[in-house]
C-alpha cells in the first residue's frame, strides 16, 4: 500500500496535477504530472463511475496504490501524480496496469528530463 504521506488529499493539489501538469495516456489510464515546492512527491488516484461500480473501482484504486508504491522513488522531489483510470482498467489485468504506467510515467519523465536538460 501507498504511504499515508505520499497520498494525496486536497482538491488544490489534484488540481495543480491535472489543469497545469504534462499529461501522458494509455489504454488503461491517464497520468497528470506537475511539480510544486512540496518536499515529498504526492500520488492521486481518480476512478470515476465509468470504471465500473463500487467494488471494481476501489478493485481498480487498491491495485494502482500497489503499483505506485513501487514506482515512488522514481518520482522527483515535489512532484505531483494524479492517476486516472479509463473503463478498460476494469477489466485489465495488474501486468496490463503496470505496463501502462510504465510506459506513462518513462513518457513524462523523459519529457522532463529533456526539457531542465537544455536549461541548465
Amino acid at each position: 500500500m501507498l504511504s499515508r504521506q505520499s497520498r494525496m488529499r486536497r482538491g488544490d493539489e489534484f488540481e495543480a496535477a491535472v489543469r497545469r501538469g504534462k499529461r501522458a495516456g494509455r489504454p488503461t489510464l491517464v497520468v497528470h504530472l506537475n511539480f510544486s515546492g512540496e518536499e515529498t512527491p504526492l500520488v492521486g488516484f481518480v476512478v470515476s463511475k465509468a470504471v465500473g461500480g463500487a467494488v471494481t473501482r476501489n478493485k481498480v484504486k487498491r491495485r494502482l496504490r500497489h503499483l505506485m508504491r513501487d514506482r515512488l522513488d522514481r518520482l522527483p522531489r515535489g512532484s505531483l501524480l494524479v492517476v486516472r483510470a479509463n473503463p478498460p482498467a476494469a477489466s485489465a489485468c495488474v501486468e496490463q496496469l503496470a505496463a501502462d504506467l510504465d510506459a506513462a510515467l518513462d513518457r513524462l519523465l523523459r519529457r522532463r528530463e529533456s526539457s531542465t536538460g537544455g536549461h541548465r
